[in-house]
């Protein structure tokens, strides 16, 4: 790892004197290594950037995905942002509805079709939905796969090929949900859809309780993708940017 062989190497030079100087500094470096260069708050300053700003929401089953999606709304609503969602989603039963009601709770458009329907389209339909009335930001949910299923993968590339088919810089994001109880697990789902569709940052979801989420130091180690945002709870005002520093704090805590 390279942080203990940094941390190992002041060690020995003496620039860090004893048990505590070596845990503040372990620390500072972990800090430094999970810390993003982007922030997310200054993603729509570039005036260069044509609007929608798109930001691609993908992960398995079971991780919070949509109510995720529904706090990142909520989230931009409240920076002044006009938001509109996708319901990409159209093979989980009831997926659509669940947007729509977290939508009208946040308070913006949700663009859908019917129950089985195609992603893809619906993705274009949000998009010209998004780009007609003025919205400053486009969220596109996705359904829930396992990063094992081929055929699933496939139509999460072409739900991103038809996104970029109609603005070449888009998606501008595309953000994994990850549930922050995951195991070892996490990193192989990571590398699956970053391979399929190239994540930029991880939505760490049910960061409250107990969980820690020490997965995403693997992560960023092993493909450089930052988390981005922390989901700390059920309310849809439970979402922060990520504070690499706080993280740390929190993993190194000691157990009560």
């Amino acid at each position: 790892m390279a942080v203990l062989d940094e941390l190992r190497a002041e060690v020995r030079s003496g620039s860090v004197a004893d048990g505590e100087g070596a845990f503040s500094r372990l620390k500072e470096l972990m800090a430094v290594e999970l810390s993003a260069s982007d922030d997310p708050d200054a993603w729509l300053d570039d005036d260069s950037v044509a609007s929608p700003y798109v930001i691609l929401v993908c992960g398995v089953n079971g991780v919070g995905k949509t109510t995720s999606i529904a706090k990142l709304a909520h989230h931009f609503t409240g920076a002044g942002k006009k938001v509109v969602l996708g319901a990409a989603d159209t093979f989980r039963a009831a997926a659509e509805e669940q947007l729509e009601i977290l939508g009208e709770r946040v308070g913006v458009d949700v663009i859908s079709h019917q129950h089985g329907a195609d992603p893809g389209a619906v993705a274009y339909d949000a998009w010209q939905a998004a780009r007609a009335r003025g919205a400053d930001i486009l969220i596109v949910d996705t359904a829930g796969r396992l990063h094992t299923r081929q055929n699933l993968m496939d139509e999460l590339r072409k739900v991103r090929r038809v996104i970029n088919g109609l603005d070449e810089a888009a998606p501008h994001q595309v953000l994994l949900t990850l549930d922050a109880t995951t195991g070892h697990n996490g990193l192989t789902q990571a590398q699956a859809f970053t391979e399929a569709v190239g994540c930029t940052g991880i939505f760490l979801a049910k960061m409250d309780g107990t969980a820690r989420g020490g997965i995403v130091l693997s992560i960023r180690r092993a493909l450089g993708v930052p988390i981005l945002f922390i989901g700390t709870g059920e309310r849809l005002d439970d979402i922060a940017p990520f504070d690499s520093g706080e993280f740390v704090d929190a993993l190194l805590a000691p157990t009560a």
